[in-house]
């Protein structure tokens, strides 16, 4: 009985050897798990021809060779051959032979199983050692029955100590329950999942994210999943929402910041440039100029219409904070009610028709300046709210109590003796020195009359572009009534002035539409074209009634619309103003809320 050898094998004496290419017939029977079974050569088909010469010249008698197999792979075979005789195989040989076959096969398919490394424990431990996690197995008292060596490692157990180990053992303490419930639900459902917290020997708490589901074996019911560290993942969703916090503020300060500046470009500044040539000026310039590279508080002093906020934006254009914006706010023009909310900012809800939440201005100047003009009007309530955002750089939204910080310079401007005001007890003397570290005094015009000439030919210039006349000439007369008038409103009543002279001015001479009224030092008022210059009076008594007449028609708007200026059926509206103008109107006449309409506050 000889064993054929499959292509490759050995060759010896008194083998017959089975391959592809010398036996080509015998080997595609084999394959096919059929006996090749002959009593004689000849008997073989005619496609044994190879075969038949090789069995010829080994004097080969007869032969039979049964397929050696496991499952359906054909492995080798068992062969019995006669080559002194030949030989006729019964069928009850022929049974024999295969069963011993069978044996066989069966023998050496069990010891290769043995012998191979894919055995079933082998390839379970290899798959759990290989999850990128904590692998567990525990029992309905949520020990470990079974676990992977991340656990030992975490846990800091050896393997000998890590059977019936609880599993809450590193589970932060605030988990705790929630873990206890987890695998209650996983045994009573059939799965579970949760994100919780694992301690590490020294302490500190990592995040992770554990899924089980039930199985059962032999009758008992084990949550058998995986717990894998999420801390980068946690990580990423922090930078993610912090992220997404940073845009949201920055496309809210954006939005305000539109806001703010449509609102601006509403209104036309009064000045394109500094104008003037005077020794009083030039020394203003050069306050400038020494203060505007520094952060330091500004308090500019003038009187109404000498160019305060144009000082503070040639201030803030030659700081470091230019690329930044000047954000404005002019403390007369807002209620008392609506200006903490204006500056400081509001929280939705935080106060009847706070709707949404809202930036203030110091929120909207962070990084760049903020222009308080006519801060001598800030409540007095408001004012230590203000001293704590110039010592400190921080403040509270209304409605809120977070703390925002804030890095703004403070340009402040008033028009009032505010050494006064602290006497009366209407300024905080606190913050009077906290604005007053660098002031600067703006001359009224009339204490500068050399510059009246610089910026009559200005304002002719730009009124006459601006309405389309060619005004080339001023004559002598007019520049020296404009030179001698007193102009109590300074250079904003100057640009008045030219603005009315080019308008109704024919041709290229600039003509002043009507007299100058002169102080009361002398000089004749303005006469209106309808009423005789004697029937006036004094030039002081008609102006008062003008300005009384302008105050009570005003307040009667005012209150006929609820003082509401701003929007539709606002008081603006009506007159025909734009909200600001109308505001500056009321500073301007002395007009507050729920004041008779009577003439101007003295």
């Amino acid at each position: 009985m000889i064993p054929a050898a499959v292509p490759g094998g050995d060759t010896g004496p008194g083998r017959t050897i089975f391959t592809a290419t010398e036996f080509p017939w015998v080997t595609e029977t084999l394959l096919r798990q059929e006996m090749v079974t002959f009593s004689r050569p000849d008997e073989l088909p005619a496609a044994a021809i190879l075969e038949k010469e090789a069995f010829s010249r080994s004097g080969l008698q007869s032969e039979v060779t049964v397929p050696l197999t496991a499952g359906p792979a054909f492995w080798g075979a068992l062969s019995l051959s006669c080559f002194r005789a030949e030989r006729t195989w019964s069928e009850e040989l022929l049974r024999q032979l295969r069963l011993v076959a069978r044996v066989f096969s069966n023998a050496v398919s069990r010891q290769k199983a043995e012998e191979s490394p894919l055995d079933d424990a082998r390839i379970s431990d290899a798959i759990i050692e290989s999850i990128p996690g904590f692998f567990f197995m525990m029992d309905e008292q949520a020990r470990y029955v079974r676990w992977n060596k991340k656990v030992e490692a975490f846990m800091g157990y050896p393997a000998s100590e890590m059977l019936n180990r609880s599993v809450g053992l590193r589970v932060s303490l605030e988990d705790r329950p929630k873990v206890d419930e987890a695998i209650r639900e996983g045994f009573r459902k059939g799965h579970a999942s949760l994100e919780y917290g694992f301690l590490t020997t020294d302490g500190r708490k990592v995040p992770y994210y554990a899924s089980g589901r039930r199985v059962t074996i032999e009758g008992t019911d084990y949550l058998v999943g995986v717990a894998i560290d999420i801390s980068s993942r946690k990580e990423s969703e922090a930078a993610l929402l912090k992220a997404f916090a940073e845009i949201s503020q920055l496309k809210e300060r954006l939005r305000a910041e539109c806001t703010y500046l449509q609102e601006e470009i509403k209104l036309q500044h009064d000045f394109e440039n500094i104008v003037g040539e005077s020794d009083a000026l030039k020394y203003v310039l050069f306050k400038i100029e020494q203060v505007a590279p520094t952060d330091t508080t500004v308090l500019i002093l003038g009187e109404t219409g000498t160019g305060k906020e144009l000082v503070a934006r040639a201030i803030h254009s030659a700081s470091k904070r230019k690329d930044r914006p000047l954000v404005k706010v002019d403390c007369a023009a807002l209620p008392s009610n609506l200006i903490e909310s204006e500056l400081f900012g509001h929280e939705q809800g935080s106060f009847t028709g706070a709707h949404d939440r809202r930036l203030g201005r110091f929120e909207l100047a962070n990084g760049g300046t903020i222009f308080l003009d006519e801060i001598g009007e800030l409540p007095l309530a408001l004012q230590s709210k203000l001293l704590r955002v110039i010592q400190e750089g921080e403040f509270e939204r209304l409605g809120s109590s977070r703390t925002i910080k804030v890095d703004v310079r403070v340009i402040a401007a008033t028009n009032r003796h505010l050494e006064q005001e602290v006497q009366s007890r209407n300024f905080r003397q606190d913050l009077w020195y906290r604005l007053n570290v660098f002031p600067i005094s703006l001359p009224p015009l009339r204490v500068r009359k050399e510059d009246v000439p610089s910026l009559v030919r200005h304002f002719v210039a730009r009124c006459a572009k601006k309405v389309g006349k060619p005004i080339e000439r001023v004559p002598q007369a007019v520049m020296g009534t404009l030179v001698e008038y007193d102009w109590p409103g300074n250079i904003r009543e100057l640009q008045n002035v030219i603005e009315r002279a080019v308008i109704c001015s024919e041709g290229d001479v600039l003509r002043l539409a009507e007299r100058l009224p002169v102080s009361e030092r002398g000089t004749a008022l303005p006469s209106d074209p309808s009423i005789p210059c004697e029937s006036v009076g004094s030039a002081v008594d008609f102006r008062k009634r003008l300005l009384a007449a302008e105050r009570q028609y005003t307040v009667s708007v005012l209150e006929e619309h609820k003082w509401k200026i701003e929007g539709e059926d606002g008081a603006a509206e009506a007159l025909g103003l734009h909200p600001s103008t109308l505001r500056g109107r009321m500073r301007r006449l002395g007009i507050r809320r729920h004041d008779p309409p009577s003439g101007p506050r003295g």
